[in-house]
């Protein structure tokens, strides 16, 4: 092909003008038109979990830079092509007459084969192919090769391979001009896809309709409006896009003791209004804000803060580290591909006989939930299909888990030790069900969920990867009481308890029940709504009496059988990768199913330990792959507890 380069601008997880190194790559061919594309993957719309309020938060992203695009050329947009990928994109090559194709780097299990697709396609029609690092502070593979070809399991690692990659590069500038869009004509037909299955069906409360035409109502390549994909309605108050990021993260420097000393474990998790960490990561997910920019502001403000004669934070717990654990996952990965998101088939994920485990799937891409699973089955009872339920829809009885669970069902978001109590509750420090169940809520209603960090996270706080200190449980009891002795957090999202005496907000079970209804408020039952559900609203007492659940079980009981339990899969030592978890033999090392042996509820009480805050740097690396020395602390990518006097939990 001669002449000037006629380009495809390609957006994927780089919502942004600002600092983009594959956008700057694209305006350094000098292009004669460039066409910037978002392609509407099925994928995501039918495929992956995601809840109304992070379409609402995508499509706000999108829009945003749609209109960033159109003030510096007012004829181009942001256009979007309602099609997959991998069909498109080869009809598009030839339509437009392309000669380069340009975007971002994406090492999702799912984008790695998704791009090895396009890339193939491209070469056939003779279009050159761009890929440039920008998601993550570090290229993953980069990272990853510098770890000696091994998954990133600790962030010592992770900063040991940095210094053989070398400095973060500065960011770049946003471009202040773009090439006009050629002509965008289209007489091809629409591959439109199959909504079944349609693993979000359960979102929607109307016809999704984004595929009726490829490029859009009025043939306008319109970013999709929210009626279009049939949704319920999204509640979350947090929006996305650049202009809203870069604004935030201008009040976040601006603030210099903040940015300076800022150290993850001693924010508060009951602060709500507003939180008292950034609320960047969901911007981060969609790109609307770049990781780089971040890294040096923040960099810049804690050196300046030093040479004032003032001591900044430090990684791990700093704004930096909270970059690097993200990469980190990122790496881990990168190397692992698919089996990183399971248990089964990921050789550094240690095997628990969890109740509700997955079963293999014929997707590599994904794996069901069945408690039937022919290789990966427990002792799974309807008792904890009903314990799942009440732990996702806020029903467990426990106020402080179930305050956080609705939070982030509504709002798409929680604090990093709000995440920490709420995983650890559900696999190792009670339920003991398998952590890919949380997970995949939480690719359901996360604003910042990433494949990477999410499955990452789940993993070492159920203490299979990443983290060992599986006898270290929070308390949903006397763990929230030290940030908020008098509930205000559990007032604002479990509002049938607002008129509850201090002494028993986190125990509500505990107050008399002349005292329950004084307040408006007994406490009985599952939770169940008025068919017999979960989702819907509790059913009131005749008189307007409100009803708070029971909890669900004895913690203390179940805390001490769930380390019990840990204790044993940790003797044996089986891994996701091993023949035995593979072919089922794995029964017979555990012969009494998801526990060695029952205990004793007030055994559970003597097993109970201290926390001690000062493991905001928690050791690391006591898993396969990771790191074996103790010298060196770190924190999880959320954080974990502020410094200061230990907790009984």
């Amino acid at each position: 092909m001669t002449g000037k380069p006629r380009v495809i601008y390609w957006f994927r997880t780089d919502l942004r003008l600002h600092d983009s190194p594959a956008l700057k790559a694209a305006l350094d061919l000098k292009p004669e038109c460039l066409y910037p594309i978002w392609c509407w993957d099925p994928h995501y719309v039918y495929r992956a979990r995601v809840g109304p309020n992070r379409w609402q938060y995508l499509l706000d992203c999108q829009s945003d830079l749609s209109k960033s695009i159109t003030k510096l050329n007012s004829k181009s947009k942001l256009f979007v092509v309602r099609e997959a990928p991998q069909t498109v994109l080869p009809k598009l090559f030839k339509a437009w007459k392309i000669s380069h194709v340009v975007f971002e780097k994406d090492t999702d299990a799912y984008a790695r084969e998704r791009d090895e697709k396009i890339m193939e396609s491209a070469k056939e029609a003779g279009v050159k192919v761009i890929v440039k690092t920008g998601r993550t502070l570090y290229d993953p593979d980069e990272l990853v090769k510098a770890n000696g070809g091994k998954p990133t399991m600790s962030i010592t690692q992770v900063e040991h391979a940095a210094k053989k990659i070398g400095e973060v590069p500065r960011p770049i500038p946003a471009p202040e001009s773009l090439p006009d869009p050629g002509d965008t004509t289209l007489d091809i037909p629409q591959d439109r896809p199959s909504q079944e299955p349609d693993i979000n069906k359960i979102q929607r409360s109307g016809s999704e309709t984004s595929y009726n035409q490829l490029a859009g109502p009025n043939a306008s390549f319109s970013v999709p409006v929210y009626s279009e994909l049939g949704l319920k309605p999204a509640t979350t108050p947090h929006r996305g896009g650049e202009t809203l990021a870069l604004a935030a993260l201008d009040r976040i420097i601006a603030d210099e003791s903040y940015t300076a000393t800022f150290s993850k474990p001693s924010t508060a998790p009951t602060a709500f209004s507003p939180p008292a960490t950034t609320l960047l990561s969901p911007q981060h997910h969609f790109g609307s804000l770049s990781v780089r920019l971040l890294y040096w502001r923040a960099s810049d403000t804690m050196e300046s803060y030093r040479k004032k004669g003032k001591q900044p934070s430090t990684v791990p717990t700093n704004l930096i580290g909270q970059l690097l654990f993200r990469d980190m996952y990122f790496g881990a990965q990168a190397a692992l591909g698919h089996s990183f998101a399971h248990t089964l088939g990921n050789s550094h994920c240690r095997f628990v006989p969890w109740h509700l485990p997955s079963s293999p799937s014929p997707s590599p891409s994904s794996l069901s939930p069945s408690p039937s699973s022919p290789s990966l089955s427990s002792t799974t009872t309807p008792l904890h299909l009903t314990w799942l339920q009440r732990w996702k829809h806020g029903r467990t009885g426990f106020p402080w888990i179930d305050a956080l669970m609705r939070q982030l069902r509504t709002e798409g978001w929680i604090h990093h030790l709000g995440r920490h109590a709420v995983a650890c509750f559900l696999t190792r420090g009670g339920c003991y069900i398998d952590w890919e169940r949380g997970a995949e809520v939480f690719e359901e209603w996360l604003l910042d969920h990433e494949v990477a960090c999410n499955a990452g996270n789940w993993q070492w706080l159920a203490c299979v990867a990443f983290y060992a200190q599986f006898y270290r449980c929070y308390s949903p009891v006397a763990f929230p009481k030290k940030w908020d002795k008098e509930g205000a957090f559990v007032r604002r999202y479990v509002p049938e308890l607002a008129r509850f005496p201090d002494r028993y907000i986190y125990e509500p079970w505990r107050a008399p029940v002349g005292d329950q209804k004084k307040a408006g408020c007994v406490v009985r039952g599952e939770g169940r709504d008025g068919e017999g559900g979960f989702e819907g609203a509790v059913e009131e007492e005749g008189d307007g009496m409100k009803v708070y659940p029971k909890p669900m079980f004895d913690f203390n009981e179940r805390r001490g059988i769930c380390i019990e339990g840990m204790k044993n899969a940790y003797h044996i030592g089986l891994y996701g990768d091993d023949e035995r978890v593979k072919n089922g033999s794995w029964r017979e090392l555990f012969p009494d199913g998801a526990t060695s042996r029952d205990v004793e509820g007030k055994k559970g009480k003597d097993l109970g330990v201290e926390e001690d805050e000062g493991e905001a740097k928690e050791l690391g690396g006591e898993t396969k792959g990771g790191d074996r020395t103790k010298k060196r602390k770190q924190g999880t990518l959320d954080g974990a507890f502020g410094r200061g006097k230990r907790n009984k939990v």
